[in-house]
């Protein structure tokens, strides 16, 4: 239950994060806000990290950077 609601709060934060860095206007929801982030972190975290667990300063900032990959890569789908 613990790692659901830790999701959620981490995806939050890095959501926020990642639409606040993102160059130009981010119209979400939290909802969406949320899965963001989430997706953020599960790009990244196939990417980067390569199985390493726990808390560290690069993992954040590249779920944040994933986030905004995806941020960029669903204007990129509409837009076409």
């Amino acid at each position: 239950m613990f790692n659901i609601l830790g999701a959620i709060v981490s995806g939050l934060v890095v959501g926020i994060l990642a639409r606040w860095l993102y160059p130009g206007p981010v119209a979400m929801d939290w909802v969406q806000t949320i899965l963001l982030g989430i997706g953020g972190s599960l790009f990244a975290g196939l990417i980067v990290t390569r199985g390493a667990a726990g808390f560290n300063r690069a993992g954040c900032l590249a779920s944040i950077l994933g986030a905004m990959a995806l941020i960029a890569i669903g204007r990129w789908l509409l837009a076409a």
